[in-house]
């Protein structure tokens, strides 16, 4: 297996994680925000500029980043669905914008309100603007790996958005699992269709449980870059049982374990995601979270 020594993770929580909660103050969202950047993270998505009628839980965007303490290591982003939200991440100061297309036409109707046609059109003049205010452009392709709505998605289908993405003046690529449907095997598909020179970052989800196995894939194929969520908190409004992403301990424990550096301190991630459980007000379902770390012993029996 091809073992890199070091892995880089973005961690989603505050817009992934808590775009699929009830509405949490925005004091709690700083809170989490400035708790993760002390954790030796060196990205964070903190923030999306979409419509508030669609995604109530995004309204305060503006107002979170603006309270947030910068940390001059960290490469903080922000999501937006259009030219217009990536006018608005711009006008409060972000340097790095991810804009979403996804591989399935249902799904990017129901995620952005277009059809992927629309919405690849418009990515030009959206890396152009960012250009002008020394932005970086990501793309990130939705249900890479299969659609809720329309079932499997043909790599080819993704390799073309990829094509589009780079002529467009995109500096980065991502690759969606948006509700779980992915596979080592559809990772390793994917991946051979795809021809690219940016850099590509995976995002799991662990609806059905194969988050980490295809993370591992992707490792072996020499993917260093991946989002996950403190506690796995997260999902997407708009495509049924999107459940929770992969827990960015669960995927740091392994990753350490195995003698990858992610530079993340271990106990301070997990004492984040306690945060994150006490501010979303429901049990989380990280194993790492509910049982500790592998090196956390139990005391021995009496007698023993």
């Amino acid at each position: 297996m091809h073992q890199p020594e070091r892995v880089t993770l973005r961690e989603v929580a505050p817009r992934d994680g808590l775009q699929n909660e009830p509405p949490v103050p925005t004091a709690d969202k700083i809170r989490l925000i400035d708790a993760l950047a002390r954790t030796g993270l060196s990205r964070i998505e903190a923030v999306s500029f979409v419509s508030p009628k669609a995604v109530p839980q995004m309204a305060d965007a503006a107002d979170v980043w603006a309270a947030v303490e910068k940390h001059p290591g960290i490469r903080y982003s922000a999501l937006a669905p259009n030219r217009r939200g990536v006018e608005r991440a711009l006008d409060a100061g972000f340097t790095a914008v991810e804009v979403v297309v996804s591989a399935s036409e249902t799904h990017n109707r129901a995620n952005v309100g277009r059809t992927v046609a629309e919405s690849l059109a418009e990515l030009p003049d959206i890396c152009a603007l960012a250009k002008e205010h020394l932005a970086a452009v990501e793309v990130i392709i939705a249900t890479s790996f299969g659609c809720p709505f329309e079932g499997d998605i043909d790599p080819a289908q993704v390799a073309r958005i990829v094509e589009a993405a780079e002529a467009a003046g995109a500096g980065r690529i991502a690759f969606g699992d948006t509700t779980g449907m992915g596979t080592p095997r559809r990772v390793t598909d994917l991946l051979d269709a795809v021809d690219t020179g940016l850099p590509m970052l995976m995002h799991f989800h662990d609806t059905r449980g194969t988050a980490l196995a295809n993370l591992l894939t992707a490792l072996d194929r020499g993917v260093t870059e991946f989002d996950a969520s403190v506690g796995g908190i997260g999902g997407c409004p708009f495509a049924p049982g999107a459940s929770g992403n992969v827990a960015t301990e669960e995927v740091v424990h392994m990753l350490h374990d195995m003698g990858v550096d992610t530079g993340v301190d271990l106990d301070a991630l997990i004492g984040t995601a306690e945060l994150a459980q006490e501010i979303v007000g429901r049990p989380l379902e990280s194993g790492v979270l509910r049982a500790g770390p592998r090196t956390r012993l139990s005391p021995r029996p009496e007698g023993l």
